[in-house]
């Protein structure tokens, strides 16, 4: 099998995507090449969110993209999509792996290189490590965990490594030289005036920053 890719993961956020909504911004990320969706809105019913995971698996597939969902492993299932998000007060991910065995995808938060490694052994599929420029959009007590705490995880495991907390277009190229599978964003593409450009852009940096130039 093929690893996933993750080299941009974009999570929605109904409050940053505002008039526009969360499906058509996916809709316009996707255009712009992102290969990875995580479902993510606070503020929505667990079923207002398994509809929209339902509306937002077909776009994914026909873009040949990864669909994730944040926290709600049951929606995840139910929906087909392809993987979890799961933080510290959710689920075990003991729990989760013996109700969803592989290839189904189980992405967990860490920023320590100990605690990332247990969740490697317990069966995560990549570690979300942040927040390494710090973010506004999650209540993180301030935490900016910077370049060299992302690289000292991303040494600590076999299993890919997430960056996400505050990367944008500006900075997205100083992550990808640290081994990094990817990046994941929120505002810097559904806050983003065109979220399309917005997504290329990102990925053109990506790729920039990985090649060293």
């Amino acid at each position: 099998m093929n690893p996933p890719d993750l080299r941009l993961i974009v999570i929605t956020d109904s409050r940053h995507a505002g008039s526009r909504g969360i499906v058509d911004t996916v809709r316009a990320a996707l255009a712009g090449g992102a290969p990875a969706i995580q479902l993510r809105d606070k503020d929505a019913t667990p079923r207002q969110l398994a509809e929209l995971a339902r509306t937002l698996l077909p776009m994914t597939r026909a873009a040949r993209a990864l669909l994730f969902v944040n926290d709600r492993l049951d929606i995840a299932l139910t929906s087909d999509a392809d993987g979890v998000h799961l933080g510290p007060d959710d689920i075990p991910l003991s729990a989760a792996r013996a109700l969803a065995p592989a290839p189904f995808l189980i992405g967990c938060s860490a920023d320590d290189p100990a605690r990332a490694r247990a969740l490697e052994r317990q069966g995560a599929s990549y570690i979300g490590c942040g927040a390494v420029f710090g973010t506004a959009t999650k209540d993180v007590g301030g935490e900016r965990i910077g370049i060299a705490r992302l690289e000292e995880v991303v040494r600590a495991v076999t299993i890919p490594v997430i960056a996400i907390g505050g990367v944008n277009a500006t900075n997205i190229g100083v992550v990808a030289p640290t081994g990094a599978a990817g990046a994941a964003v929120v505002s810097a593409v559904m806050a983003a005036p065109q979220p399309r450009a917005a997504t290329a852009g990102l990925l053109r940096g990506w790729e920039v920053g990985r090649l060293g130039g």
